[in-house]
């Protein structure tokens, strides 16, 4: 029987009456997700050369494949809960920067992104300078000067 002292809400109508919405379904993260979120949100700092360790070699044959994209989470490890995350992450930073500063804007920069676009709490980030990009240094994706003209 149906109580017509209270008539059903219709929908779009009284957001009130609906059930929170985790009692509506579930939303997971992959890691993969916040991987790349903190990998962009490193990569904006001024000051970094690049996600990873200090030796490209490899690296930057696997992306001048035709059709192979950048991978935007290289130095990026993250740990994924319900709730929280755990980042580790490697840097090359350039040459002169001072580095724990650096450090400070990075982590910061990566906490509020992953935080701001998962909802997730970010409980620590871990970051490790590889090495260091010196001026004179000739990156891997740079054309080699020809030695003939």
């Amino acid at each position: 029987m149906t109580d017509i002292s209270k008539p059903a809400p219709r929908p779009g109508s009284d957001s009130a009456a609906l059930p929170p919405s985790g009692e509506r379904g579930r939303t997971s993260i992959s890691v993969g997700v916040v991987e790349k979120i903190a990998g962009m949100a490193a990569r904006d700092v001024e000051g970094i050369h690049a996600l990873g360790s200090g030796s490209r070699g490899f690296g930057a044959v696997r992306e001048r494949v035709p059709g192979n994209k950048p991978n935007v989470s290289k130095g990026v490890k993250a740990e994924v809960g319900e709730k929280q995350a755990a980042l580790d992450i490697e840097l090359v930073v350039e040459y002169g920067v001072p580095i724990a500063a650096l450090a400070a804007v990075v982590r910061s920069n990566v906490v509020s992104s992953v935080e701001r676009m998962t909802g997730l709490q970010v409980v620590e980030v871990n970051i490790a300078v590889n090495d260091v990009h010196l001026p004179d240094e000739q990156d891997d994706d740079e054309p080699a000067e020809s030695r003939v003209q």
